[in-house]
């Protein structure tokens, strides 16, 4: 069973998620798609993005960083690509493989997920190399990140044993976020500005 956060950390944690969000908000759109192009380009060069046979993402939602290139580089490349799908009584999440940005549709909150019936990427029963990477409204300099609350992410990386890759603007990276006993950090942290290992 899952511990929430205390009331103290959980309300530091909403009045930071508010501040942030209003700020990425008010981000210029060309400066936000240069940006998040930037990123993609980034990633290309990532050693474990390189070697990865499975590479799980996710699919933006408005103001998030848009990382469909990678998805795009990684099928011309022939890697096996996954987007994750949420089962919101449970606040858990599988990722299911998919050929194309098509094999994705909104689901009632509006969030683009791969249908159930699209292969489950099960870490356990691969032997390739798997690289994640994981959205965040921001991160701190050691790797713990700052979301929407729900805990899918923290739930799912608890148990994935390749490597966590932060997604996330520089200037979004803080000196330290409020975290909870069951928060998980990343391995490395992906900017437009280039890369910051962690570990």
């Amino acid at each position: 069973m899952r511990i929430e956060p205390s009331g103290t950390v959980k309300k530091d944690k909403d009045d930071l998620r508010q501040k942030y969000i209003s700020v990425r908000e008010q981000m210029d759109e060309g400066e936000k798609a240069r940006r998040d192009d930037a990123i993609c380009s980034v990633a290309k060069g990532l050693v474990s993005f390189r070697y990865a046979e499975y590479v799980l993402l996710y699919a933006s939602t408005e103001g998030e960083i848009d990382i469909s290139k990678i998805a795009e580089y990684a099928w011309a490349q022939g890697k096996k690509v996954a987007f994750p799908r949420c089962d919101v009584a449970t606040h858990t999440m599988e990722y299911h493989i998919v050929g194309a940005m098509e094999d994705l549709s909104p689901d009632s909150y509006g969030i683009r997920e791969p249908s159930a019936d699209l292969p489950v990427f099960r870490q356990d029963e691969v032997t390739g190399s798997a690289v994640c990477f994981v959205p965040g409204l921001v991160y701190d300099r050691a790797g713990y990140r700052l979301g929407y609350g729900k805990g899918f992410y923290d739930r799912y990386l608890s148990a994935f044993s390749g490597c966590k890759i932060g997604v996330v603007y520089s200037d979004f990276i803080l000196p330290t976020v409020p975290r909870g006993r069951y928060d998980v950090t990343v391995d490395i942290l992906l900017t437009e500005k280039g890369v910051r290992a962690l570990k």
